[in-house]
C-alpha cells in the first residue's frame, strides 16, 4: 500500500506555541493542515503568516466557530481524505509532543498500514500529578470497554489514523466533539476490528501554558462517554469475545503442554500500580469492587486458563463427588480467578499495613509455638494454595519469627515489583532460586542454623527442563512433583513442616502441621523414599484443595508430563 500522509493540527488560540510546533514539523516534509477552531483574531493573524511563509506545505482550514477539539480533528481528517491522503498524523498545537518522533509513527504505519499508531507518553517532571493519575482511570475503563490492552494510552493527542476506516466511522456514528473525542474514537475503532500500535514519545507540559481542559465540564463529558461505551461494550460483548478469542495466539506449545514458567505474566504494570494506589487511597474493600470487571476480562480472554480451571475442577469433582464440590465451568473458573485476584490484593494490603495480626489465626498453634520456643530452624513446605505471603508480611513487619521465602519470581516480575513498593523490607527475607539442589542447600544451611524458617512451595516442578520430579497420585491422576524440597530437607537435616494459609470469610486461618522430624534419603532406596514423601505431600494438598477448592491458584496443566506424554490413572 502506498502511503500519503499529512499532519492535522487542531488549534484554538495557541498563537504563542503554533509557530514553534510548525517549525519542528516542517523538516519531516509532511503537508500540514492546521484546523483553526474559531480562534481569536490574533491567532488568525499568526496562522495567516505561517500559511504564507510555508506555502504550499501549510494549509489553514478555518471553522466559523469554536466546536471543540473533536470537531476540529474530524473536519481536518475529512478534508485530508477528500484531498487524497491515506493517513493523517494528529498532533497538538501547544508543543507538548516531540515532533522528532514523527519518523517512528511513519515507519509503524508502513509496517501496519491498517493500524492506528498511538503515542504512549513518557512524562518528565513537568506533568501535573492530578492529570497523570486521572488519565490512568480512563485507561482502565478503555481496557474494559475494548476487552483489550492494545490501547496503551487513550488520551494522547499524538496519533496516526488510516483515513478510510476513520472517515467511515465519522459518517456512520455521531462522535463527541470536545475532549472526550480522543477516547471515544479509539474505543469505537477497536469495536470495528481496527488494530493499534504504540510508540513511546516524550511529552512535556510548559509552565503556565494555555490549557483548554475544563476540569468540571470535560470530566463530566468523559464520564458520560464512558457510560455510553460500557453500555455499547455490553451490547457487543459476544462479538468482542469471539474476535478476541480468534485473535489470541493462546495455543499450546508445539513441543507439548506449556509449563508454568513459560506462561507470560498477564496484566500491565500500570494497571497493577493503579490498583495499589486505589488500595492506599480508598482501602481494600472499595478497591475490591474493581476486581470483578477485571477478572471478567481475564476470564473471557484467557482460554488456556479457563481450560485448566475446568480440568482441575473436573478432577476435584471426580475425586470428591459430593454436593459441595464445585462443578467445572465458567462460574467455577470465575470464582477461582476472583479468589486469585483477591489474594493479590490481600498481599498488597498486608505489606501496606492494612491487615494486622488480628485478622490471622492458627487452627492449632501448638506445633508452631513449640518450634519457635525450641529456637530451631526448619523447612516449611507450602503451596500455591491460599496466601502464604500474608504470613511473611506480618512476620517481617512485626519482627516476629524469622521467616524467609525461597521462591521462583521470574514469571511474576510486575506484581513482585508492586509488592516491593508497598514496604521497604519486602525483599529483606526473599531468596530467588531456579531449583532446590546441593548449591541451594549450602545457601540455606546458615539460615537454618540461625533458627530461621525457610518457606518453599511443593506444588511447582523446577523451572527448567532438566529439573527432577517424582510422580504421585493427586486428585485421581498421576502428577509430577518436584523432588527438590525433600532433597533440600535431607541436606539441611532439619525438621520439616507443612503450612497453608486459607481465607475463610474475611479472616485468614493458618494450618501448620509436622511433616517429618528429619527426612532421610538412603542411597539404595532413594527413589522409594522420595515417592513416599511426595505422596504424603500430595495427600495433604488434596485435603486442603477440598477444603478451599477455589484457592488453589493453578492455571496450567498440572498433570502434564514434561515430555508431553499422557498421564496414567492413579
Amino acid at each position: 500500500m502506498s502511503l500519503r500522509v499529512c499532519a492535522v493540527i487542531p488549534i484554538y488560540n495557541h498563537k504563542e506555541e503554533i509557530g514553534a510546533t510548525v517549525a519542528r514539523l516542517v523538516p519531516h516534509g509532511l503537508p500540514l493542515m492546521i484546523v483553526d477552531d474559531g480562534s481569536d483574531a490574533a491567532t488568525q493573524a499568526v496562522l495567516a503568516d505561517l500559511e504564507r511563509f510555508h506555502a504550499p506545505l501549510v494549509t489553514v482550514l478555518r471553522l466559523p466557530r469554536n466546536g471543540g477539539k473533536g470537531a476540529a480533528v474530524m473536519a481536518g481528517v475529512k478534508a485530508a481524505h477528500a484531498a487524497g491522503f491515506t493517513h493523517a498524523l494528529q498532533i497538538d498545537s501547544d508543543g507538548q509532543h516531540d515532533a522528532a518522533d514523527v519518523p517512528k509513527f511513519l515507519l509503524a504505519a508502513r509496517e501496519a498500514p491498517d493500524a492506528v499508531v498511538l503515542g504512549r507518553p513518557v512524562y518528565d517532571a513537568t506533568v501535573p500529578k492530578s492529570r497523570l493519575y486521572g488519565r490512568y482511570l480512563t485507561h482502565v475503563w478503555v481496557w474494559i470497554e475494548t476487552l483489550s490492552f492494545e490501547i496503551r494510552d487513550s488520551m494522547c493527542g499524538f496519533r496516526l489514523y488510516p483515513l478510510q476506516v476513520f472517515c467511515r466511522l465519522i459518517d456512520e456514528v455521531a462522535l463527541p466533539t470536545r475532549m472526550d473525542f480522543d477516547i471515544e474514537v479509539l474505543v469505537r475503532l477497536s469495536w470495528r476490528g481496527v488494530r493499534f500500535r504504540s510508540i513511546a514519545t516524550r511529552v512535556t507540559y510548559a509552565q503556565g501554558g494555555l490549557s483548554h481542559f475544563d476540569v468540571v465540564r470535560d470530566n463530566i463529558r468523559i464520564t458520560k462517554s464512558h457510560t455510553r461505551l460500557v453500555a455499547g461494550m455490553l451490547l457487543r460483548l459476544p462479538l468482542l469475545v469471539a474476535r478476541k478469542v480468534s485473535r489470541r495466539a493462546d495455543t499450546p506449545n508445539a513441543g507439548g503442554p506449556a509449563r508454568w514458567w513459560r506462561i507470560a505474566e498477564r496484566g500491565s504494570l500500570v494497571g497493577m500500580k493503579l490498583l495499589a494506589l486505589s488500595c492506599r487511597l480508598f482501602g481494600t474493600r472499595a478497591t475490591g469492587l474493581w476486581l470483578h470487571p477485571i477478572v471478567a476480562y481475564f476470564l473471557l480472554t484467557g482460554r488456556a486458563a479457563r481450560a485448566e480451571s475446568r480440568r482441575y475442577f473436573a478432577r476435584l469433582r471426580e475425586a470428591s463427588p459430593d454436593a459441595s464440590t464445585p462443578h467445572p465451568g465458567w462460574l467455577s473458573a470465575y470464582r477461582q480467578m476472583l479468589a486469585f485476584a483477591q489474594a493479590g490484593l490481600d498481599k498488597l494490603a498486608a505489606w501496606s499495613g492494612r491487615i494486622g495480626s488480628g485478622a490471622v489465626a492458627f487452627d492449632d498453634s501448638a506445633p508452631f509455638e513449640a518450634l519457635v520456643a525450641s529456637g530451631r530452624g526448619a523447612l516449611v513446605i507450602g503451596a500455591h494454595l491460599g496466601n502464604l505471603e500474608i504470613t511473611r508480611a506480618l512476620a517481617v513487619r512485626g519482627a516476629h519469627a524469622k521467616v524467609t521465602a525461597v521462591v521462583y519470581t521470574e514469571h511474576a516480575r510486575r506484581f513482585t515489583s508492586v509488592l516491593a513498593g508497598a514496604h521497604r523490607d519486602f525483599s529483606l527475607r526473599l531468596l530467588e532460586v531456579d531449583d532446590f539442589g546441593p548449591a541451594t542447600a549450602m545457601l540455606m544451611q546458615a539460615r537454618i542454623d540461625a533458627g530461621e524458617l525457610l518457606v518453599i512451595v511443593g506444588d511447582r516442578v523446577p523451572a527448567h527442563e532438566a529439573g527432577r520430579t517424582v510422580d504421585a497420585p493427586f486428585l485421581g491422576a498421576i502428577a509430577p512433583f518436584a523432588q527438590g524440597p525433600y532433597v533440600l530437607a535431607h541436606a539441611l537435616g532439619c525438621p520439616v513442616y507443612l503450612f497453608f494459609c486459607l481465607k475463610e470469610g474475611r479472616r485468614h486461618r493458618l494450618y501448620f502441621e509436622p511433616f517429618a522430624e528429619r527426612i532421610q534419603l538412603p542411597r539404595r532406596d532413594r527413589a522409594e523414599h522420595l515417592a513416599a514423601y511426595a505422596r504424603r505431600y500430595a495427600e495433604r494438598l488434596e485435603h486442603y484443595c477440598r477444603k478451599a477448592p477455589f484457592q488453589w491458584f493453578n492455571f496450567f496443566d498440572f498433570w502434564a508430563r514434561p515430555n508431553g506424554a499422557p498421564n496414567g490413572r492413579a
